[in-house]
């Protein structure tokens, strides 16, 4: 695997497409959500995106990390993404600890709140989170808030 940690301007034309076309693959057609995937927080000027490049130069990782104060009081990691070829290889949890490093480095006096899809708790739990709301539904999504305190 290969990565790259950018602001938003740094991303090449490919890369933003590839970005976007990543998360409307996943997020809006795989899943069935129709949804407004862009939200104005990708431009914003302390996000970083994350993006996972195979050996072949194929997009297949991506999370975009967030300061306190965008989504919640504290740093968030959201748009979390395995591209299907990639999936049950562990590039799942990489990602994640690498999205950690990234506000543990940006900003180290925070936590860590996320949105997450139920289903996907324990696998959350596995990288440190813990359970910090009752379910709702997202987009007619089951999710739950989740924290990591660094």
């Amino acid at each position: 695997m290969q990565w790259k940690l950018v602001h938003f301007n740094q991303l090449s034309l490919d890369e933003l497409y590839e970005v976007l076309k990543l998360r409307v693959d996943v997020f809006v057609v795989e899943q069935n959500c129709p949804y407004p995937e862009l939200d104005n927080k990708d431009r914003l000027a302390d996000v970083k995106h994350l993006l996972g490049f195979n050996p072949h130069g194929e997009l297949i990782a991506y999370t975009r990390i967030l300061p306190a104060g965008v989504s919640y009081p504290e740093a968030s990691i959201g748009r979390v993404i395995i591209a299907e070829q990639g999936r049950g290889k562990g590039i799942a949890h990489e990602l994640m600890q690498r999205s950690i490093d990234v506000v543990k480095t940006q900003w180290p006096k925070t936590s860590i709140q996320i949105g997450a899809q139920q289903h996907l708790s324990d696998f959350y739990q596995q990288q440190g989170f813990t359970v910090n709301s009752e379910m709702y539904l997202e987009d007619g999504i089951p999710h739950i808030d989740m924290l990591l305190n660094l």
